[in-house]
């Protein structure tokens, strides 16, 4: 073996030894809240599939006739040829339930944020970002080239500070989750919202936890706290966690969404999402406002997940953050003790992956469990049961 690749095994040696190294386990079946693994069915309290759309019926026959009619494949990136009619449906269709002018919907969430910060911001710009936000949104931050500061999390005295030297750049931009994926808590959107108009800044808001779950009817954070669209407000968010299917959007003005379509690197240079992903996320969006118990039976599930966890944390004096959403974590402390917690569950029929080091800081590893619309009580009794005898 070359020195190159000595090397390279030399590191995944000391990922194993420091507990950080990552495998694979291959699913083998829908993402419904049981799964097959290995041979055998498992309860599956990891996926972000909220209300159960992934394998929802009318989603996969609507992506089987789309893609039946137009191809599995846009064939291009949309600038060249591989703008379709779904695309623009699609796009119509999220601008409505986000209540905007308009949209642009990209190949994914990741490419969404890695596109869309550098194209509106550079080096004569300022950026004022949560510590806690997706890795997606700090390397879109970083790869802007802007002046990159953080504050501690959710701390908005801190943020106001580093907004007082707005006026030495051209534009300002406050980049946040509006759900954070690892603790499940909320963003304080209308105080973010306040000083962005003070300060004449962006507010750009990750609503990929969001979409779909906050509000009423699932049109996430601004229905939430019933604010009404800004033109300091940018909307981000994916059709990959609640909506069940694949790929991100931004959600704003018209000027702002023709300006992306001149300036977003990975909207020009990716091929285009097929059409089977778009006429699933459009039927998607179409479910949420048909089947409105879809969204009441998530929370109910997610109350009585909580209470269990809450019995458990009390019992066995195990740190449960305060989660307002459907993500509810267990924090396990160091990495050995956390992979064998997991692995302790699999083996009891609970699948939940061990979060370690760089997703979450060091010392704060966790179980992640997140509860899902179709999740049945008998399976959320099942699930606590086990976590009463094995923390």
């Amino acid at each position: 073996m070359s020195d190159i690749f000595s090397n390279l095994q030399i590191e995944l040696d000391q990922l194993y030894s420091k507990g950080l190294y990552r495998t694979l386990r291959t699913i083998e079946s829908a993402q419904g809240p049981e799964v097959r693994i290995n041979g055998r069915n498992v309860l599956l309290f990891s996926s972000n599939n909220y209300l159960g759309l992934a394998n929802h019926p009318e989603v996969i026959r609507t992506s089987v006739e789309a893609t039946q009619k137009y191809g599995v494949s846009s064939g291009a990136s949309r600038l060249i040829s591989g703008n379709m009619t779904l695309h623009e449906e699609l796009e119509q269709r999220i601008a409505q339930f986000k209540g905007t002018e308009a949209a642009i919907v990209f190949s994914s969430g990741y490419m969404t944020n890695l596109g869309v910060i550098p194209a509106l911001v550079g080096a004569k710009d300022l950026i004022v970002a949560d510590k806690l936000n997706h890795a997606s949104l700090i390397d879109g931050c970083r790869l802007s080239g802007a002046t990159f500061r953080v504050y501690p999390h959710k701390n908005l005295k801190r943020l106001k500070e580093l907004l007082e030297k707005r006026n030495q750049y051209k534009r300002a931009l406050i980049v946040t989750d509006s759900v954070f994926s690892m603790d499940g808590d909320i963003a304080p959107i209308p105080e973010l919202l306040k000083l962005a108009e003070k300060y004449d800044a962006w507010l750009m808001m990750d609503e990929a936890h969001a979409t779909g779950i906050l509000g009423k009817t699932g049109r996430g954070s601004l229905e939430h706290f019933n604010l009404r669209p800004s033109e300091h407000l940018i909307q981000m968010g994916t059709f990959s966690k609640a909506l069940g299917s694949f790929g991100g959007f931004i959600a704003g003005s018209k000027v702002l969404i023709e300006y992306l379509k001149n300036t977003a690197r990975t909207f020009f240079y990716s091929t285009s999402l097929p059409p089977g992903v778009l006429a699933a996320s459009i039927k998607a969006i179409e479910i949420v406002d048909k089947e409105p118990e879809r969204l009441k039976n998530l929370w109910g599930n997610v109350a009585h997940f909580k209470n269990g966890m809450k019995k458990v944390g009390a019992r066995r004096a195990v740190p449960l953050p305060d989660s307002e959403t459907p993500i509810i974590p267990i924090l396990t402390g160091e990495n050995e003790r956390t992979l064998k917690l997991a692995e302790k569950l699999f083996e009891e029929g609970i699948f939940v992956p061990a979060v370690r080091p760089p997703t979450v800081a060091k010392g704060k590893c966790r179980l992640r469990f997140t509860v899902m619309a179709t999740h049945t009580e008998e399976q959320i009794e099942r699930c606590l049961k086990i976590l009463r005898n094995i923390m």
